[in-house]
């Protein structure tokens, strides 16, 4: 029953690729990579909702 799974996922078009010397990275991972580090970024930034309040 896998081998149906593989072939269509074999069907799929290729994507954009980015590379820097022997790294190289797909477009979508990339976005995905950078929203978590803004993410990351602005949880780190941002103060806990009512976190000044707490004695």
């Amino acid at each position: 029953m896998s081998g149906w799974l593989v072939a269509s996922v074999g069907m799929v078009g290729d994507g954009t690729y980015f590379g820097w010397d022997g790294f190289t990275i797909q477009s979508g991972n990339l976005i995905v990579i950078v929203v978590m580090i803004i993410l990351f970024v602005l949880a780190l930034v941002l103060p806990f909702p009512g976190g000044k309040r707490r004695k």
